[in-house]
């Protein structure tokens, strides 16, 4: 998967620097795909919002001596006024409610990506991160495979995700965690378990919430043959991907606290 080279592989060839480019680049992605997929109405001024709340939201998380992930809230504050005027000033202003809701949980998802920038940075324990990717990525991949082959019991009526895929992706992401662990890429093992089956879990059960809005997108575009779906198609995959990822940041970063 493509997020999760770009977590794992920047940070290991530019260090911080690294980190910050892939953490960005998954947010502009997740900006441009949610505006396609969810029909924000106000299409450029949804874009820079979004746009402008990932960049500051980052500086918020880099720039200060000691950063901490309380400091997103002033972002989230100022986005929420963005977000009411943009929608406001519009013309005309229909679907005012669905593009408010949209493009508030856009600022939300992309602030809690910058989490992803705070990982490892107050403890002396390196890792944490790497293992976050590693489970993250792990959960979504056996989820994903496993539901193509058995999505049973159906979670839920239309949505193509079982209970057998969800459990996979939980031990398949816990797993990845303890073997990282052992391998001295982060803490101890008993940890690691915790660590990586928790994110697991929170992957898994955001990807079967990002299933919704693939089959609501699907039933659109098949109602709609002037949707470009080329587009739609990778949009919906980048959704899939990043929003259980920008779920998964901060409870990452609670971990690593209390862990």
């Amino acid at each position: 998967m493509v997020a999760v080279a770009l977590l794992a592989g920047l940070p290991e060839l530019l260090g911080d620097l690294g980190r910050l480019a892939a953490v960005l680049v998954l947010q502009l992605g997740l900006v441009l795909a949610w505006v396609l997929v969810t029909g924000i109405q106000g299409f450029a001024g949804s874009l820079a919002v979004g746009a402008a709340a990932a960049v500051a939201a980052d500086l918020t998380l880099v720039l200060p001596e000691r950063p901490e992930l309380g400091g997103v809230l002033v972002v989230f504050g100022l986005g929420f006024i963005a977000v009411v005027l943009q929608q406001m000033f519009r013309r005309p202003r229909t679907d005012l409610v669905a593009s408010l809701s949209g493009a508030l949980l856009l600022i939300c998802a992309v602030g809690a990506l910058g989490a992803l920038l705070l990982l490892d940075g107050s403890v002396s324990d390196p890792g944490w991160a790497r293992i976050a990717v590693l489970a993250v990525g792990t959960a979504l991949v056996v989820g994903h495979l496993v539901d193509l082959v058995l999505p049973r019991p159906q979670l839920a009526p239309e949505v193509p995700r079982g209970l057998v895929g969800l459990l996979a992706a939980v031990l398949a992401g816990a797993g990845v965690a303890v073997v990282a662990a052992a391998i001295g890429v982060g803490t101890g093992a008993a940890k690691g378990l915790v660590f990586g089956a928790v994110l697991a879990a929170v992957a898994a059960l955001v990807a079967l919430a990002a299933s919704y809005l693939v089959v609501d997108a699907t039933a659109v575009e098949t109602d709609d043959e002037d949707i470009a779906r080329p587009s739609a198609a990778w949009a919906l995959a980048v959704i899939q991907v990043v929003l259980p990822v920008a779920a998964c940041a901060p409870v990452a970063l609670a971990l690593q606290e209390v862990l």
